[in-house]
């Protein structure tokens, strides 16, 4: 099998997650769900990216932020441990709402950098902003780009098919891809 690499916009994945679930996150192993998108592209799996950030805290913060971040760092410390490699941005604070901050600027790097060395990506988001790496890639260093995305009339849902058109290959997330990555006990 031919390596590759998969990069995870993690709230994306979060929202896909808690969408298929009803309201309530799926529980699945990451680095199964990973793996198993890769067989199912004939792919072997080298190494994985996971892009996040983690939650906000006020200065001084609150107990429900305290709470928050205690659960994210104990979340992020499995999935390192785990061997995925974890990229942060950080959370901001605008006009009253939530805002990542540097996610997609260390994706795109990240994308980027590594096409020097892997021609298989996938890359499991939804947003354009990467669609400038995306077609630099494909075009300077002949990456197979493979786009698992998550589409519904749902507005949480709408994107761009700019991502789309730039991808050699995009595929619907299904709820069946995340049962059959079930965490251990």
């Amino acid at each position: 099998m031919v390596d590759c690499i998969i990069f995870i916009d993690g709230a994306y994945l979060s929202l896909v997650s808690k969408f298929l679930g009803k309201g309530k996150p799926l529980r699945f192993d990451i680095k199964k769900f990973a793996e198993n998108l890769a067989k199912k592209e004939n792919l072997f799996c080298k190494e994985i990216f996971y892009y996040n950030c983690p939650p906000f805290q006020g200065t001084p913060p609150t107990k429900d932020q305290e709470i928050r971040k205690a659960g994210y760092d104990k979340f992020i410390s499995k999935i390192k441990v785990s061997g995925i490699k974890v990229r942060e941005g950080r959370c901001q604070m605008i006009e009253n709402e939530y805002t990542q901050k540097g996610v997609d600027v260390l994706l795109s790097i990240d994308i980027v950098r590594k096409a020097e060395s892997i021609k298989n990506f996938i890359l499991i988001a939804c947003d354009s902003d990467f669609v400038p790496a995306i077609k630099d890639i494909r075009e300077k260093d002949k990456v197979k780009v493979i786009l698992y995305y998550f589409r519904d009339r749902n507005p949480k849902f709408s994107m761009s098919d700019h991502i789309l058109s730039v991808c050699d290959k995009i595929v619907k997330l299904r709820r069946e891809d995340f049962d059959d990555a079930p965490l251990k006990k």
